[in-house]
């Protein structure tokens, strides 16, 4: 199987995945037009899944290094599967809360927001359970990202009308979604052997073998989660499975496409930790509401229309943002 052997490597992952964490809602912006999120998110996960058995069979499996996924999977013990397996049912509730969260209050409010508070959340927790880099850069960096959450907070509360209405329950969905969200890694990261993935103690899984798990357990944790918000959303009248599946065929490809854009970010985190440690792994990819401020900002035009001052307090929050992931960064040398 592939595996990160430098730490200059893993920061790279760890920037893939914040890319990749931080576009994938563009793709519920995309089926917003003419589908609901929660049949949006069906095929969220469906291709999530789809993807990680992809990357599983072909990074996991070619190579001389470690070993290979079936063999792997063949090891694991209950304990790490139920761990794992506990960690995308934690995910998953939370990533539900957040799609709502975007439907209603836009990516640049939602994002920035709910991961935020999972970065700085999830990173201490991370730390707490495997501690790796220097902890004043760390959390100088965590502490930076905070300023930056705010001043998103503050720009979002400035919008006027109905938009404020709609982004107030946005942020009370975003802010449940981000600390429900800093718990899944953690779960996830005990069931790995991130001191050798080369040869990982009996029962121990690989990255390929954990994301696998994972996206299955967020596939089976959806028929609970999905189905109830499908029944009592939101906002709007209910949806039904009859809705789901007259969806046409494009409309269902843009949110597979989502679940595997999603999923190639987690499994290179999840890859990069191995060499970065659990905790910069984890806060680098959280990096993502910068990048789903930038779509939310420019592309989407979220906040159009909205005076100097909010626009002032953004640019303030990526500099902050910048910053943070820098010192992040700097935490690992």
């Amino acid at each position: 199987m592939f595996i990160v052997n430098s730490y200059l490597l893993a920061v790279v992952f760890c920037f893939i995945t914040m890319l990749c964490w931080g576009s994938w809602g563009n793709t519920q912006k995309l089926a917003a037009k003419s589908w609901r999120y929660e049949l949006f998110y069906w095929d969220y996960v469906i291709g999530m899944v789809l993807f990680a058995l992809l990357i599983a069979f072909t990074m996991g499996s070619f190579g001389s290094e470690g070993r290979p996924f079936l063999e792997d999977i063949a090891q694991v013990s209950g304990k790490a599967v139920g761990s794992i397996l506990l960690g995308g049912v934690i995910f998953n509730a939370s990533n539900i809360l957040l799609s709502a969260s975007t439907s209603i209050a836009g990516m640049a409010v939602a994002f920035p927001l709910g991961v935020g508070i999972s970065l700085v959340l999830g990173t201490i927790v991370n730390y707490i359970g495997a501690p790796a880099g220097n902890p004043v850069l760390l959390f100088i960096g965590v502490a930076l990202i905070v300023v930056a959450i705010i001043c998103n907070g503050v720009a979002s509360g400035k919008v006027g009308g109905e938009k404020k209405a709609g982004a107030n329950k946005g942020i009370i969905l975003a802010a449940v979604a981000g600390t429900l969200m800093a718990f899944f890694y953690r779960f996830v990261a005990a069931s790995m052997d991130l001191e050798n993935f080369a040869a990982p103690a009996a029962g121990k899984v690989t990255p390929y073998t954990a994301i696998v798990i994972f996206s299955l357990g967020v596939l089976a944790s959806n028929f609970i989660f999905n189905t109830l918000v499908m029944r009592k959303p939101f906002v709007g009248e209910p949806v039904s499975y009859k809705q789901y599946f007259a969806g046409n065929f494009k409309t269902h490809l843009v949110g597979m496409l989502g679940g595997a854009i999603w999923c190639l970010g987690t499994a290179f985190s999840y890859i990069a930790s191995g060499k970065a440690g659990a905790a910069i792994s984890y806060a680098l990819g959280q990096g993502a509401p910068l990048i789903a401020a930038i779509w939310g900002v420019f592309i989407w035009k979220e906040f159009k229309g909205a005076n100097r001052q909010v626009y002032t307090l953004l640019g303030i929050m990526f500099v902050f943002f910048v910053a943070g992931l820098g010192f992040i960064i700097a935490s690992g040398n």
